[in-house]
């Protein structure tokens, strides 16, 4: 890379850590998201000339795109991890009862959105079908990384004798949206994974009935348990060491030494990976194992805020880079195909899909995981597109040479950008309003 291209390296870096410090507070007030100035600013960059030897093809620059969307993922999701305040508990009805939304939206529409798309894809824009069903699962994950104007804002603690707080508390949740969309976000960037190596098996193993068999019962079911486990074992014996263990030295909480989030991550993704399972759902799942390790306690909010500062400085990044390469060529093989399923999407399939797994057999308002209609309407539009899907695109692409490659970037990159807008536009009136119905409805 010559001195020019290394400058202008410097100069974005420069800016995201700037913008990631003065924007979220700038922008509070206004339906405008840090993303959106992001995406803006890295496009009017890119219409510069360009420094010579830096690359934005995003074919060319695979590897790295994937590396850095996979890093931005993983600290955002042991973020929602920790910023979840409602707990799940594997032998309590009522636990999985609170947790209905994200059940129904994991369970029902996400499968609805990725037929949806593919059948789109395949069906009435021609696509050979492991294209359409790629699409369909790159597109379908919500993302936890961009999400942030519609998510809890972090773990509710007790700052005065948090040491000595029981295990056995719980802080609740009370806004049953944010906390859909939030544990939504959380658990389907791994379960995305078995859909996205089914297009990769549709395309290099041919017919179906061929491989399916291995596919429910590996990459649909053994990934994702041995994945869980490792988290929430991992997360387990490292809350049981940081707020319990007989070593002073060890019990990093009353410390209040931070990173030991950062160590979970890497530990918790490693080891899943090493034993097959999916990695994203493993630090997910080490995330809330730590946070239910003493529930209250402050030095959740001190390790959130560790994470909570790489993901803004990823985000920043990775926007600004992505606003460059849309107006420095991304976009050519972008056309009206492209362009459809960007709009359908954001407007009918996930809005639609998400209303019907809300809406049949949903519980009452007034209950832990019950949703009134508009709250029902919210939760199912605000399906943020992001980072995850450009993790994914980048994956299957590695594996498999797609000859559609160049119009799924173009198509995907374009969907982002139509998500980053719509939603960040409407977010903050829309929660607003929510917030406003449900503290009349309290007082």
């Amino acid at each position: 890379m010559s001195a020019m291209s290394t400058n202008v390296v410097y100069l974005i870096g420069g800016l995201a850590l700037l913008l990631a410090a003065v924007l979220p507070t700038a922008l509070r007030r206004y339906a405008v998201s840090a993303p959106m100035v992001l995406l803006v600013l890295g496009m009017a960059i890119g219409l510069l000339p360009p420094p010579k030897g830096l690359d934005l093809d995003p074919v060319q620059m695979r590897p790295v795109i994937q590396r850095v969307s996979e890093l931005a993922v993983l600290v955002a999701l042991m973020g929602v991890g920790l910023a979840l305040d409602r707990p799940f508990l594997l032998r309590t009805r009522s636990s999985w009862a609170a947790w209905s939304p994200t059940w129904r939206l994991l369970l029902v529409a996400m499968p609805l959105t990725i037929g949806a798309v593919g059948l789109l894809g395949w069906a009435a824009l021609g696509l050979a079908p492991a294209a359409a069903l790629l699409l369909g699962a790159v597109l379908a994950p919500t993302d936890p990384v961009l999400a942030g104007d519609v998510q809890v804002a972090g773990p509710q603690v007790v700052e005065d004798g948090a040491a000595e707080q029981s295990e056995d508390l719980e802080i609740d949740e009370d806004d049953d949206v944010r906390f859909a969309l939030t544990s939504e976000a959380g658990l389907n960037d791994g379960l995305a994974f078995p859909f996205v190596y089914a297009a990769i098996f549709l395309a290099t193993k041919g017919p179906v009935g061929g491989w399916l068999g291995g596919w429910v019962a590996w990459e649909l079911l053994g990934k994702v348990v041995l994945g869980a486990l490792v988290g929430m074992l991992v997360g387990w014996a490292l809350a049981k060491v940081a707020f319990r263990s007989s070593r002073e030295a060890l019990r990093l909480a009353e410390q209040g030494e931070p990173l030991l989030v950062l160590a979970a991550l890497v530990t918790t993704y490693g080891l899943s990976e090493l034993v097959g399972g999916y990695g994203f759902l493993a630090v997910f799942a080490c995330g809330m194992a730590l946070r239910a390790g003493e529930r209250g306690h402050a030095y959740h909010r001190s390790m959130h805020e560790v994470v909570e500062r790489l993901e803004r400085l990823f985000t920043l990044v990775i926007l600004l880079l992505l606003g460059m390469a849309m107006t420095r060529g991304l976009l050519a093989d972008l056309d009206w195909r492209g362009v459809l399923v960007a709009v359908l999407l954001v407007v009918v399939i996930r809005p639609v899909a998400g209303w019907l797994a809300l809406f049949v057999g949903s519980r009452k308002a007034d209950l832990p995981g019950g949703l009134s209609r508009p709250e029902r309407r919210a939760t199912a539009f605000f399906g943020v597109r992001g980072i995850g899907s450009i993790y994914y695109l980048a994956y299957a692409a590695g594996e498999h040479a797609f000859p559609e490659e160049r119009w799924l970037w173009a198509t995907v990159a374009f969907t982002i950008a139509l998500s980053v807008f719509v939603h960040g536009i409407l977010a903050t009136p829309v929660m607003a309003r929510l917030d406003e119905r449900r503290d009349a409805r309290v007082t």
